[in-house]
């Protein structure tokens, strides 16, 4: 299992996944601008992975803070580190359990502050792989032996500290011994699933094959898809699923066909305070990922180019949603507020 982030005493050594499959390259990121860096330019990706970055971000950047202005700079490298991306909740739950961490120890040295905030990163990351865990144990039960499971963008270890959230369940299942055959959505424009789907599930030996976007509805007409089961960026209250770009439609066909349409999230997912999607932020990429791909461009000039990272699924499309802490059905209103008591 790829190791997506970790800290060392060089830094935050993450893998760059705009690298693969083509290279295994990894960055150290020596501040927190570094980290924020590598969000943006999705050096590191997928919502719990996002997270686990912006926690080790601050905890870095509280390394080379000043002692005298620690309260000041801990809020500065906060704000740097929100503003890297809008939609995936969980940089905003990190950032705020580390800032209630910073706030805990501030009478405290700054050594010990320090200390402190690496060993609430840490734990973070620890927590992350082993909810996903959790999360692959509980998923795996719904995934009948010999299962065709169709998945969009990437939503495995390279999207978390470990394991993933998606792809976990599809690695749990095979663990447990069932056989399983992978549809991976290319997932324009950045090919999340042609390049990082398929690689991790390359690297498990678990049968993939990636199709383009436009084929999935073909494949389930055909009766060739038995599940569709995907991540999630932030979840409304209301069971509303922001996710990539590309996952309302597989929905959509899904609901059409019959077919099962799994979540798999964190907890920390779950972003209580809205009531619907419509209020969740959708982040709006650079036109250059669609108007080509790296540095060929693929589309003539004078073209426009719109290009939304993600889309809200309905709560009424979604079969389940599998958390650490257990399998949510409808009513997602009362059954998403019991999980948050557990």
């Amino acid at each position: 299992m790829v190791e997506t982030i970790q800290w060392t005493d060089s830094g935050v050594v993450m893998i760059d996944q705009t690298k693969l499959p083509r290279e295994i390259t990894y960055v150290t990121c020596r501040g927190y601008l570094e980290v924020a860096d590598a969000i943006v330019t999705m050096v590191i990706r997928g919502a719990p992975a996002i997270g686990v970055a912006a926690a080790m971000g601050v905890a870095i950047g509280a390394l080379h803070a000043d002692p005298d202005r620690m309260d000041q700079e801990m809020e500065g490298i906060c704000t740097v580190l929100a503003g890297t991306r809008p939609t995936a909740v969980n940089l905003f739950w990190a950032l705020d359990r580390m800032m209630r961490c910073a706030r805990a120890h501030a009478r405290g040295t700054a050594g010990e502050l320090r200390a402190a905030l690496l060993a609430e990163a840490q734990a973070i990351a620890c927590e992350d792989e082993e909810a996903n865990r959790s999360m692959g144990r509980f998923g795996a039960e719904l995934i009948p032996d010999g299962a065709h499971i169709l998945t969009h963008c990437n939503a495995g270890a390279l999207a978390t500290a470990g394991y993933g959230t998606a792809l976990g369940v599809v690695r749990a299942a095979a663990e447990a011994g069932k056989r399983v055959q992978v549809y991976a959505d290319e997932t324009r424009p950045l090919l999340q699933g042609a390049r990082l789907t398929a690689w991790e599930m390359v690297q498990e030996h678990i049968p993939v094959t990636v199709i383009t976007d436009n084929v999935a509805g073909s494949l389930m007409q055909q009766g060739r898809v038995d599940l569709v089961i995907v991540g999630a960026d932030r979840i409304a209250a209301n069971g509303d699923v922001a996710n990539k770009i590309g996952t309302y439609s597989v929905a959509v066909l899904a609901h059409h066909h019959g077919i099962p349409f799994y979540v798999a999230a964190p907890v920390s997912t779950i972003d209580f305070s809205l009531r619907s999607g419509a209020e969740i932020p959708i982040e709006e990429r650079s036109p250059a990922e669609v108007l080509g791909f790296r540095e060929v461009r693929t589309v003539p000039e004078g073209a426009q180019a719109y290009n939304p990272a993600f889309d809200v699924t309905p709560c009424d499309l979604v079969t389940a949603i599998i958390t650490e802490r257990g399998v949510v059905r409808p009513p997602y209103i009362a059954g998403l507020r019991a999980l948050r008591e557990k």
